[in-house]
């Protein structure tokens, strides 16, 4: 039998304790508008330009997440500036997790958000 599975990733999910607070976060860290009053338990969908979405789950009302830290990073962002990146994230006063690790074809540094999970933002 051929697979019924797609060789492609759908969705990414972010499970997160404050559906609010990761909302503003991660629009905050991609430039995103964002209105929290429109914020809609338990999952809100980011803006993203490409047929991947990233959903930030905060899990059914009542329930908390069982949040398990991990040490690497969960996903990357894109930057064509990594310097540029790394000022940007650094004014929002975020947890820069590493410095920027440069190689001859890409660079890349790690943040991490309020629930501690690590992202990563790179070039390649």
């Amino acid at each position: 039998m051929k697979s019924p599975i797609q060789n492609k990733v759908n969705t990414i999910f972010i499970h997160v304790s404050n559906l609010e607070k990761l909302v503003k976060w991660y629009c905050d860290l991609m430039g995103q508008d964002y209105d929290l009053s429109s914020v809609i338990r338990p999952v809100y969908h980011l803006q993203v330009n490409q047929e991947l979405g990233i959903t930030i789950d905060a899990g059914p009302s009542g329930l908390r997440e069982n949040l398990g830290f991990l040490d690497y990073p969960l996903f990357n962002f894109h930057t064509e500036n990594i310097d540029q990146a790394y000022e940007y994230i650094n004014q929002l006063d975020y947890d820069i997790n590493s410095e920027i690790i440069r190689f001859e074809d890409f660079s890349y540094f790690t943040v991490r958000d309020p629930d501690h999970n690590i992202i990563m933002i790179c070039t390649g």
